[in-house]
């Protein structure tokens, strides 16, 4: 019997076959569209890339050396300029809210894609934008409102900036046989980072009598977060969308952020509004859409919430129990000149720390961003 048994494992290990599925097998290389015609002010910026197969080790795959443009319905052009990586921009165009205006991308392979045409849509300001103290952590709103009940359907983009400081202050500067003091312009404790978001936040008054959007979630900053160390500031942008568009945006939230669970829905085919030319049926993926943007920006103090002490990040990579004693001249030749710089010091001459744990600079910039308080 036990025979038999070893027999059936061998016998159904050697009739095992591979089974690669047609979204793996695929050889699928689709333009993505991302971006708004801004049709105010500020800068038109769209990203172009092209899609990956998922055996594919590479994630990033962006669409260089393109013809982007914006066209108005009266056949007036607007170039946007290559920046880079896959992103087009264009300084603020000041279009007439009244015309209709559509995409039109050529790309380098000799392809030609273009987006439906689009009537603006105009957000209204943003009243205001909050938080509420939670046990733990901070939960940012926002509050807006359209007296001409016109807008209803909403989407926010938002970016972060904070300044958080090292483990360790790194008071001194060891060279190959001198000790001195830090000099206040070489800091590099004190620093700054930023992150712009890729999550959706979307919100619809459509069910309300009157176009009022109260206390949106935006974002949740843990109590352990770096973030709200020291002082935050998170920018956000708001637009006015079709329904369409939101219908599309929400599929997208769907597909992209609420996976991952046998109780989530299943993703989708997004149908878009922008086409190639000579082959209406390729897929592209992305949704155009024109109009103002809104925005607000606050700054939150550290010194206004609870003494929660976010450190998890040092934690985590072992900063409060990285001090050495560094006593001899062998020593620093050792760690300060064969090993340059595996040692720095901190509150003393004699004391060193790995520098990811004393050297804000090697996580974020020593220069305040312009808008800064």
């Amino acid at each position: 019997m036990k025979y038999c048994f070893l027999i059936l494992i061998i016998f159904a290990i050697a009739c095992r076959k591979a089974y690669n599925p047609p979204v793996v097998a695929a050889n699928a290389n689709y333009l993505v569209v991302e971006g708004s015609i801004n049709t105010g002010s500020d800068s038109t910026i769209f990203y172009l890339s092209r899609t990956v197969n998922i055996k594919q080790k590479i994630v990033a795959n962006p669409e260089l050396n393109a013809v982007v443009s914006v066209e108005s319905n009266d056949n007036v052009i607007y170039p946007l300029q290559p920046a880079g990586n896959g992103k087009y921009v264009s300084p603020g165009l000041n279009l007439d809210n009244t015309r209709t205006y559509r995409l039109r991308i050529n790309t380098a392979g000799g392809k030609a894609y273009l987006s439906d045409f689009l009537t603006p849509k105009v957000s209204p300001p943003i009243d205001s934008v909050g938080y509420i103290v939670q046990s733990n952590g901070l939960q940012v709103y926002l509050n807006t409102h359209d007296p001409a009940n016109a807008s209803r359907y909403y989407m926010w983009q938002y970016n972060e900036t904070w300044m958080f400081n090292s483990f360790f202050d790194s008071e001194f500067i060891i060279s190959a046989d001198t000790v001195a003091l830090r000099p206040a312009n070489q800091q590099v404790y004190y620093c700054f980072a930023s992150d712009s978001t890729s999550t959706i936040v979307l919100n619809s008054s459509a069910k309300l009598s009157q176009d009022v959007i109260y206390q949106t979630p935006i974002t949740f900053l843990p109590s352990t977060s770096e973030k709200i160390e020291d002082r935050y500031s998170i920018l956000i942008k708001q637009y006015a969308l079709t329904p369409d568009a939101y219908s599309y945006y929400q599929q997208l939230k769907t597909n992209t952020q609420n996976l991952g669970s046998i109780f989530d829905p299943e993703p989708s085919q997004l149908p878009g509004n922008i086409h190639e030319v000579n082959n209406p049926a390729e897929p592209v993926i992305g949704y155009i859409t024109a109009g103002t943007v809104s925005q607000k920006r606050i700054f939150i103090d550290s010194r206004n919430l609870p003494a929660w002490l976010p450190f998890t990040y040092y934690q985590m990579i072992g900063c409060a129990a990285d001090v050495m004693a560094i006593n001899t001249q062998a020593e620093i030749d050792f760690y300060y000149l064969h090993n340059p710089p595996y040692y720095m010091p901190t509150t003393s001459p004699g004391a060193g720390a790995y520098p990811i744990c004393t050297d804000c600079t090697l996580r974020g910039t020593k220069t305040p961003p312009p808008f800064w308080q």
